[in-house]
C-alpha cells in the first residue's frame, strides 16, 4: 500500500504532466486564460518557461492569486475588458465527470473562472487521476453568493437535499472572494443531473455563481500511469 507521501508525490507528478501537455497546445500570439489552483499553477510556471524561450502571448487571469504568481514569473497580462475574446483558457476542476462536466471552486475563484472559460475559444482542463469520477458530488459543490441573502440561500438549497455549510478562514470569519461575495459548499451527494441542478440553483436570487462547469471543456488533460490522457467532450 502506497504511503500518503508516496500518494502525494503521484498525484503532484501527474498534475505536472497534465499541465506541461496543456502549455504545449498554446501557439504564439495567443490570448490565454490563466486558471487558478494548485493543477493551473503548475501551467502557468511551464508558461512563463515558455515566455522566457521567447513565447509572446498575453495572459489573462483569473484571481488576484494567479495574477501575482503571473506578474513574478514575467507573464505579459492584460485584462478581459481588453481581450473580451480569448484564445485558450487553461484551468484545473475539483471533479471532472465522464461527459466533461466539472466541479469547480474549491480555491474560490469559480465566478472569474467560469467568466474567462465562457469567453475562451478553447477551455482546457488539467488535472491529476484522482480528479476524475463517475458522477459528480463527492466534492462539495461550492456556490458563490451575496452576503445579505446568504442565510435564505443556505435554507433553501438544505430544502433541495444538501449539507449546507459557510466556508471559513481558519480565523472563524467569512471567506471573501475576489468580487467580496460569500461561499456555501453544499454537499448534494452523488448529482445525477448537474444541468437540472444548474438550472435551480442560478433561479435562487442572490446566487452569483455556482461551481458547476457544464458542456464548456473541450478537452481534459489527465495526468495517469506517467502519461497524459485525452478526454474529449466529443468521446461521448
Amino acid at each position: 500500500m502506497n504511503s500518503p507521501q508516496s500518494e502525494i508525490n503521484v498525484r503532484e507528478r501527474e498534475k505536472q504532466a497534465a499541465a506541461r501537455a496543456a502549455v504545449e497546445l498554446i501557439e504564439p500570439g495567443s490570448i490565454v486564460g490563466l486558471g487558478s489552483g494548485s493543477t493551473a499553477t503548475c501551467a502557468i510556471r511551464f508558461l512563463a518557461e515558455r515566455v522566457r524561450d521567447g513565447l509572446k502571448i498575453v495572459g489573462v487571469p483569473t484571481s488576484q492569486k494567479t495574477r501575482q504568481l503571473a506578474e513574478q514569473l514575467g507573464i505579459p497580462l492584460s485584462t478581459l475588458e481588453a481581450n473580451p475574446q480569448i484564445d485558450i483558457d487553461i484551468d484545473g476542476a475539483d471533479e471532472i465527470d465522464p461527459h466533461l462536466n466539472l466541479i469547480k471552486g474549491g480555491g474560490g475563484a469559480l465566478l472569474r473562472e467560469k467568466i474567462i472559460a465562457s469567453a475562451s475559444r478553447r477551455f482546457i482542463v488539467v488535472a491529476d487521476s484522482a480528479k476524475q469520477v463517475t458522477r459528480l458530488g463527492k466534492f462539495p459543490l461550492p456556490v458563490e453568493v451575496i452576503s445579505f441573502a446568504q442565510a435564505l440561500i443556505a435554507d433553501r438549497i438544505t430544502a433541495m437535499g444538501a449539507q449546507v455549510s459557510l466556508r471559513r478562514y481558519a480565523s472563524g470569519n467569512p471567506y471573501l472572494t475576489d468580487e467580496g461575495h460569500h461561499i456555501l459548499d453544499c454537499n448534494f451527494g452523488e448529482i445525477a443531473d448537474p444541468a437540472a441542478l444548474a438550472a435551480k440553483l442560478r433561479s435562487i436570487p442572490g446566487v452569483v455563481e455556482h461551481g458547476l462547469f457544464v458542456g464548456m471543456a473541450e478537452m481534459a488533460l489527465v495526468g495517469k500511469d506517467g502519461e497524459v490522457v485525452r478526454v474529449s467532450a466529443n468521446q461521448y
